[in-house]
């Protein structure tokens, strides 16, 4: 049988701020955006902070009314990103079966390493205060026999824990969870599953299977195998790269989005992030997305599906407005913008695009934006700007192609 462990960094974004700057240590901490661009939610918060209801999402201002002492750091995504990777290498003593999900979480399949190292217990153990001592960060450690009760383990004990679900106690320590602790249920299908008299983990995995696919298609087969203990996802290798579904960028605006043309050149901005990443991936896509947050915060997208491939900034940039332009009128202003390319392939020149373009053209732009890449990627996103964007180029001048509204490709 598998020994897969799920490692958690507890509170990271506000562990790692506390680490860099220990005068923090025994305050109430939360990382926050900025209130300016109105970005100003809480984006993470530490034990302290968790004590007087600080909760990750809710505005700044009101996180304040809860705790007036509450200290507000910006977010430091270069910082995050070393310390994960800083993370990373201490459980690549262990294994090289490492599956990240998202910046702060990881699955290791140890089932080869027992003979080396020990027990599942002993090496979450040994991983836990090894990244302790050395990083000065602590994880809570989820150790079972697959990756989603791997990772309720690790949800068990914060922070800074190691609990086990072993195969044969499984339901004595799982089925009377309720339902909404699973990996794969949000909200939404929880009170559909709530509507059917399914409130806790055992409910669901001796709920009839045909009643579950009827009332959730797939999905509801899917959760009804996780509840009884058959999810055998393999845990990918720490070199494995999977093709993302889609590459996306979004931004929320200091001022409201009047008019198309406006939004065009936040677009373009968008789209020269965009085609940087898919470019950096060598993939390119046959979908493009654009969502939109009206003034009143309603918020909706829109989807066109492309006869040829798209990677440049401009392409991505000329079909998003245009598709913009046929589904919306601007009657109410925009707060924020996205666009996201989708239906991703490796890329390929493409040397018959069709009879109207001009292949030689086409190719020396792709080269000119790889240049632009480089230089971008030494000398910081505003070494090179476009003239049309130079009025609006303030607006964007604290946000790398890395943090400007990147989205998980996987989770």
């Amino acid at each position: 049988m598998r020994t897969i462990l799920h490692c958690d960094l507890n509170n990271f974004y506000c562990s790692v701020a506390i680490k860099e700057n220990p005068e923090l240590r025994d305050k109430v901490v939360a990382v926050g955006g900025s209130v300016e661009e109105r970005h100003g939610i809480i984006l993470a918060k530490n034990e302290a902070a968790k004590k007087f209801g600080v909760s990750t999402g809710e505005p700044i201002w009101q996180a304040k009314q809860k705790c007036a002492n509450l200290i507000i750091v910006p977010p430091n995504f270069k910082s995050y990103n070393r310390y994960s990777e800083l993370t990373r290498k201490i459980y690549e003593r262990y294994t090289d079966l490492i599956e990240p999900f998202g910046i702060d979480e990881c699955w290791l399949d140890v089932t080869g390493s027992r003979r080396l190292f020990g027990t599942g217990l002993e090496i979450a153990e040994k991983i836990r205060s090894e990244v302790k001592a050395e990083l000065g960060l602590t994880i809570s450690v989820g150790v079972s026999f697959n990756k989603i009760f791997a990772k309720l383990g690790s949800d068990l004990k914060k922070p800074d824990a190691v609990s086990e679900i072993p195969y044969d106690r499984f339901r004595e320590i799982v089925w009377p969870m309720e339902v909404g602790c699973l990996l794969g249920i949000g909200r939404s299908t929880a009170r559909r599953l709530n509507d059917l008299g399914i409130f806790t983990v055992g409910d669901l995995a001796n709920a009839d299977v045909d009643s579950l696919k009827l009332r959730l298609g797939k999905n509801g087969e899917m959760l009804h195998a996780f509840a009884n203990g058959n999810e055998n996802s393999p845990v990918t290798r720490c070199d494995y790269v999977e093709i993302p579904k889609s590459v996306g960028r979004s931004v929320t605006c200091p001022s409201d989005l009047e008019d198309a043309a406006s939004t065009h050149k936040i677009l373009l901005r968008l789209s020269e992030d965009v085609a940087a990443e898919l470019r950096r991936q060598n993939l390119q896509g046959f979908s493009i997305q654009v969502s939109i947050r009206d003034r009143n915060l309603e918020t909706h997208s829109f989807l066109t599906s492309l006869d040829t491939s798209v990677q440049s900034a401009d392409m991505i940039a000329k079909e998003a407005t245009e598709l913009l332009k046929q589904n919306y009128d601007f009657q109410i202003p925009l707060r924020s913008v996205g666009v996201r390319v989708q239906k991703l392939e490796p890329y390929e020149p493409q040397f018959q695009l069709s009879l109207f373009e001009d292949r030689l053209s086409i190719l020396k732009h792709d080269t000119l934006e790889r240049s632009v890449d480089k230089i971008r990627e030494k000398h910081g996103g505003g070494a090179v700007v476009r003239a049309s964007l130079m009025d609006d180029f303030k607006a964007f001048r604290e946000q790398s192609p890395s943090t400007l509204g990147r989205t998980r490709l996987r989770k």
